[in-house]
């Protein structure tokens, strides 16, 4: 694969975004890292040219639509954007639930996928060989208790694949849904109990393996490098200790 191939992560900064940025770049794409925090997507990107790959940082917010269209300026061509940005906030009952934290995940989501898929969507089926990957999770395909509020936002975003999977066949562009289940990551959970330590454990307390961000990059660049013929729509994956949303084995 030629190096001037670019694949485009946003959320790069940490997670499941850094670790697809390195998976891609040993794929032989040259990897452009958007997030909101410059100094570390800039420590990625040293990281990843030090050893050889290409790689370039880019500091973004995805809810910025104008900020997303002067970047998508950069580029005559793309051949890959993973939708990565996102994540949870709260986990209160719909009666309690923060109407503001609600917008934020929606903004971040949905409308930042939103964003940055159109904006690159020209330069995708330019490239004669796009793909998109939106990083959902299995909260778009079911429900549990005091999720409501990332459960309808990663609908929405599970719903944005899926319908323009079906307004661009015939296009030059696969459009590849990736759902994970129980991750855990340094930052998902205390992020979404606003710096909980102890509320943030108590997610994976008892789960021998949950997934790692590693997992879910791996399973994210297999399929982007199947051929261009071949379109993953969706993907689920999940820890063996966790059978659905509300079913996980816990060794307490």
């Amino acid at each position: 694969m030629a190096p001037s191939r670019i694949a485009i992560v946003t959320g790069a900064s940490s997670g499941i975004g850094a670790a697809t940025a390195r998976k891609l770049a040993e794929a032989g794409y040259r990897v452009v890292l958007t997030a909101r925090r410059e100094d570390r997507i800039e420590a990625l990107a040293k990281e990843l040219n030090d050893a050889g790959h290409q790689a370039t940082a880019y500091t973004l917010d995805v809810t910025d639509r104008a900020a997303v269209d002067e970047f998508a300026t950069a580029f005559k061509t793309v051949a890959v954007l993973v939708n990565n940005a996102g994540g949870a906030l709260g986990a209160d009952p719909v009666a309690t639930g923060d109407p503001a934290d609600w917008r934020t995940m929606y903004e971040t989501n949905v409308i930042g996928t939103l964003n940055v898929t159109q904006a690159l969507l020209p330069k995708l089926v330019a490239s004669g060989d796009g793909t998109v990957v939106v990083v959902s999770s299995t909260a778009g395909l079911g429900t549990y208790e005091g999720g409501a509020g990332y459960v309808a936002a990663k609908h929405g975003e599970h719903v944005l694949a899926e319908t323009l999977r079906l307004e661009i066949v015939g296009q030059p562009v696969r459009v590849i849904e990736i759902a994970p289940g129980m991750v855990k990551t340094d930052e998902f959970a205390l992020t979404r109990f606003g710096g909980d330590e102890e509320k943030a454990a108590k997610v994976y307390q008892g789960v021998a393996e949950p997934l790692t961000a590693n997992d879910v990059a791996d399973t994210i660049a297999w399929t982007v490098t199947r051929p261009h013929h071949v379109n993953v729509d969706l993907l689920v994956l999940r820890p063996r200790a966790q059978a659905s949303n509300t079913k996980v084995h816990r060794e307490l």
